[in-house]
Parts: C-alpha cells; structure tokens; sequence
C-alpha cells in the first residue's frame, strides 16, 4: 500500500458515501456534498496516478484499480442522475457514456490477451472527454445554482458534449484496434 494506491481506494470508498449522500440526505444539502464528494474522487483520479508515474510507484494492481475505480464512480453518479433528473437525452448519454467504458474495457483486456494493447491507449480525444465528463457530472449533481450562475444548464451540455467526444474516440479505440489486428494477423501470416 502506497499513495496513489490509497487515493484509489479512497475514490471506491467513495462511491457509498456519495450514493448515500445523494439519496438520503436533504436535496439542498445532499445535491451540492454529492457534487463535492465527486469533485474530490476526480482529483484523486489525476493525482494517483500522478504521483505513481512520478514516484515510481507504478504497480500492476495499480494500473488495474485505477481504472476500475474511475469507471465505477462515474457510472454509478450518472445512474444517480439518470435515477433524479433522467430525461431522455440524459438517459441517452449516460447509455453512450456506460456502454463506451464496458466496450473499451473489454477490447482493452481482448487486445492485453493478443499481446497488442499498445494499440488502444489512451489518446488526448480521450482525456478531453474524461475532462468534460467530470465536469459535467460535477455540475448535474449539485444542480441548484452556485454563486448565480445555472451550473445544472452547464452540465447538461457538457454532459451531451462528452457523449459525443465519448462516441468519437470510442469510435477511435475500435478504429486502431481493427488495424493492430489485421497488422498482427499480416505479421502472423509473414513467419
């Protein structure tokens, strides 16, 4: 155990309080502690993984946690909201949302097993829409305006901003992944 591994058990520790937060505490207090405990978790999403690169405390567990630990926060906040504010676009984006991480994780694990994962890392389309989609869920589920500005208006379109970017580079990920395959089975039929 060290500290980027504790930050990425502390995000999975995380996800009770914030359902439990979110569900049973009143909505004018709940909403907003929800959108801080998320808020928190996103941080320590950047800063484990972070300081393991710059620690040199880089583990193979560790690179399994971490993104386990952020598709589970996430998935479980946007079925918080699908639960409190679903109309269909949110359903909708929270279906391309979920079903791009399932789909990404699985030709992750298929490619790791054909010994070509190189081919799916992640890409800066990625990251933008990891950025947008924090962002996004951070402001639905405080939802009551901050400091007057309608941050619930501003996740929505962030929210339908990071299911298009999600849909793109997942469309990327399968893209590049068709290409490792075909130059592995090219390779193959070379020897």
């Amino acid at each position: 155990m060290n500290l980027p591994m504790f930050l990425t058990w502390l995000r999975i520790a995380a996800i009770p309080l914030l359902v439990g937060v979110f569900l049973f505490v009143p909505t004018e207090i709940g909403r907003p502690l929800a959108a801080w405990i998320f808020a928190v978790a996103s941080i320590t999403d950047f800063l484990d993984g972070y300081l393991a690169r710059r620690w040199r405390m880089e583990t193979p567990f560790g690179a399994f946690l971490d993104p386990v630990a952020d598709k589970l926060i996430v998935a479980v906040a946007l079925v918080l909201l699908v639960y409190s504010d679903g109309d269909l676009p949110i359903v909708l984006a929270t279906a391309v949302i979920i079903g791009r991480e399932v789909f990404i994780s699985a030709l992750r694990e298929w490619m790791a097993g054909k010994g070509i994962s190189a081919a799916v890392k992640v890409s800066q389309l990625g990251k933008a829409k990891t950025l947008t989609q924090m962002f996004a869920i951070v402001f639905l589920l405080h939802h009551a305006p901050f400091l007057g500005i309608d941050v619930h208006t501003i996740g929505y379109w962030l929210l339908m901003i990071a299911a298009v970017l999600t849909f793109v580079s997942g469309a990327q990920y399968a893209r590049a992944a068709v290409i490792a395959v075909r130059r592995d089975q090219a390779s193959d039929r070379g020897r």
